[in-house]
């Protein structure tokens, strides 16, 4: 899938709208509310842009999470039908097929920019498309968010060691690296993690990005906040459509969806990487101590993760086969990074 095809579509689809002879409604699940920015306002904003650019031939409606299924458990809804579509990120499917995580993010992988190289240019894509039509998906990237926080903590954590025997809500495979530590991790929605800090059913979390996290009010209880985000040094969210449903549509109406995601995509970058450092700043007024993790912590992180990545790919085929499109890429694209970049 070529990105300059798709961002050529948005000129001609208003022009295209006239052809378009009946009305299309689309159910939509989000995997977050809408007082959540970027993530839970993404959705809508994705929305919004449809009735626009149709002259409201093309209605989606937004249902928040809970209201037909729970925030991320809306593949198999998509995938019979019951959903048109769901709003969320891959690394939600990893009990389908554990590859998935890799379309929403990977430790100690890519900035944004080259992130969607290998997506749109590297074969990322066309994996991904292939894999989710297995369940009769359609998948398309729908925004991109900048680094996470690595964690929330009561304590200082002055070693891995600290770690051992703390229960955290953790992502990803980012998780399987904090269990290499001994922790027990488990995956809670973002609604549900402030209640389980509060009644100290899990010790520690990570969720997403500053402005995100201070929203659900980590900074209330744990006052130690870890950076660099190793484990998702930047995120993708996905659009999937109901296949039947996708392929039911007009080109006008594909097209439509195509172009306002890769809108989605550009818009919510850069709002992710403006609205970090005010809500950083808010933070440290409420005691909360931003800590940067260790060199040396960083290093057993990162030895960590490449026991688990060779777990990984010894365990799933499209793990393997994801892995080696991915990794292969990036040696290139290190020819292009180390010489036009300055950092």
């Amino acid at each position: 899938m070529e990105l300059k095809k798709l961002v050529g579509t948005a000129a001609a689809v208003l022009m295209m709208t006239a052809s378009v002879g009946f009305a299309e409604r689309l159910k939509m699940h989000s995997s977050w509310g809408q007082n959540l920015p970027i993530l839970g306002s993404g959705p809508h904003e994705v929305s919004e842009r449809l009735d626009a650019m149709s002259g409201g031939d093309l209605a989606v409606k937004v249902f928040e999470p809970g209201a037909l299924v729970s925030g991320a458990a809306y593949y198999d809804a998509v995938s019979q039908g019951s959903i048109d579509m769901g709003f969320g990120t891959s690394g939600y499917h990893v009990g389908k097929n554990p590859a998935y995580a890799f379309f929403s993010s990977v430790p100690f992988g890519p900035r944004a920019g080259e992130y969607l190289a290998w997506m749109f240019h590297g074969g990322g894509m066309e994996i991904a498309q292939e894999m989710f039509a297995r369940d009769n998906i359609h998948f398309l990237v729908c925004g991109i968010v900048p680094p996470e926080t690595s964690g929330w903590f009561r304590e200082e954590i002055k070693s891995t060691e600290d770690l051992r025997g703390l229960k955290m809500r953790f992502f990803g495979l980012g998780a399987k690296v904090m269990e290499k530590f001994g922790v027990s991790t488990q995956l809670l929605a973002g609604g549900d993690i402030y209640p389980a800090l509060e009644l100290g059913t899990i010790d520690a979390t990570e969720f997403s990005m500053p402005a995100i996290d201070r929203n659900l009010g980590f900074f209330q209880i744990a006052k130690y906040n870890y950076f660099p985000g190793w484990h998702q040094q930047t995120t993708l969210t996905e659009l999937i459509v109901n296949m039947d449903k996708w392929n039911s549509l007009s080109d006008a109406h594909r097209a439509m969806i195509e172009a306002s995601c890769i809108a989605q995509t550009t818009i919510s970058l850069a709002e992710g990487e403006a609205i970090q450092f005010d809500a950083m700043l808010e933070n440290e007024a409420n005691g909360v101590i931003i800590k940067r993790w260790s060199d040396d912590i960083i290093a057993e992180f990162e030895a960590a993760w490449l026991e688990v990545i060779e777990e990984e790919i010894a365990g799933n085929e499209d793990s393997k086969r994801i892995w080696a499109s991915y990794s292969a890429f990036r040696d290139k694209y290190a020819v292009w990074k180390s010489n036009g970049y300055l950092d």
